[in-house]
């Protein structure tokens, strides 16, 4: 399954961007997909996730109740709706596929995001 990540961009702080990721190639039901990222000096870091099948999610508390992600089982596409976006938000997103939480084994390549205060 390869991952092709879009939607990064600049925005001024409070604004609000999507970040879409189609995957190609057949996701199972299992599967879990979702977003890290990793800011400038920093590790890599999760944000949210989605079980692909019933599509529960999961989210980092740095971004509870400001991000959404969610996916799209017709179009193979999962979402990242970000609202209300700090500075501290800056980082390159990753779009990810895994067999369970948190724990990736498909990389998409990075969306650069950047909040600017």
């Amino acid at each position: 399954v390869q991952l092709q990540a879009s939607g990064g961009g600049l925005v001024a702080a409070g604004g609000s961007l999507r970040l879409s990721c189609a995957a190609s190639g057949r996701i199972f039901s299992s599967a879990v997909m979702g977003w890290f990222r990793q800011a400038p000096g920093k590790e890599r870091e999760f944000v949210a996730e989605v079980r692909w099948g019933v599509g529960r999610t999961y989210y980092a508390d740095s971004v509870k109740g400001r991000f959404t992600v969610s996916r799209d089982t017709a179009k193979n596409t999962v979402y990242l709706q970000m609202n209300s976006l700090k500075p501290e938000d800056t980082a390159v997103y990753y779009c990810t596929r895994g067999v369970s939480l948190n724990s990736p084994v498909s990389w998409g390549r990075g969306t650069q995001v950047t909040v600017s205060s």
